[in-house]
């Protein structure tokens, strides 16, 4: 017909296993980079507290990666980013996963009754503990199949909780620091940043 626009081409296959190959490997660079630090003896005067922690802070990162995600495919026109955040938010939770899993294994040696006594008397392991329960539901329902069983409306809601998860991991981070706050209060700020353009959007949109 004249004057209509053309179709816009759907990018390759060859494309889309490039591009997701490409988000694959930059998620998992910082884990390459910690075993490299860890192989050539330079994580530091506390090894054990360096890992855990940076596998924890990649681990917010990603996070948050994940929230931007959203704002960014909108602002850039570009909606085939959507695509990424599931395998950048499974991503997110191994790293809290090795960052969880090192602290019991490494560094309590998996006293499990030590582990609940942390819990119970140190406020920013009880933030973290809470924020990687309150994820565990979503990493188990991110595929295509659980949200045909739940419906979208109801897997959407459950997702909702990473407007939970996250301020808890940065009040985690938070608590966990002794001198420099500045790293998680730039996190905080991001994660700021992400919802008010989110509530911007939805008013604009009503």
């Amino acid at each position: 017909m004249i004057g209509a626009k053309p179709a816009r081409k759907r990018p390759s296959k060859l494309l889309d296993n490039l591009v997701y190959g490409l988000v694959w490997l930059a998620c998992l660079a910082p884990l390459v980079w910690l075993a490299w630090r860890g192989f050539t003896g330079d994580l530091g005067a506390n090894p054990i507290e360096t890992l855990i922690r940076q596998l924890g802070v990649w681990g917010l990162r990603l996070l948050l990666v994940g929230l931007a995600i959203t704002p960014l495919a909108r602002i850039l026109r570009m909606p085939r980013l959507v695509r990424f955040r599931r395998t950048v938010g499974l991503f997110a939770f191994s790293y809290i996963v090795l960052h969880l899993f090192s602290y019991v294994g490494v560094d309590l040696f998996f006293d499990l009754g030590q582990l609940w006594k942390d819990i119970l008397k140190r406020p920013f392991i009880t933030l973290g503990m809470g924020a990687f329960l309150l994820l565990i539901p979503l990493a188990v329902t991110s595929t295509n199949g659980w949200v045909i069983r739940m419906g979208r409306a109801t897997w959407q809601r459950l997702h909702w909780l990473i407007y939970l998860i996250v301020p808890l991991g940065v009040a985690h981070y938070y608590l966990l620091v002794k001198a420099d706050h500045r790293p998680p209060l730039i996190y905080a700020a991001v994660f700021a940043v992400l919802m008010s353009w989110r509530i911007w959007d939805r008013v604009k949109r009503t």
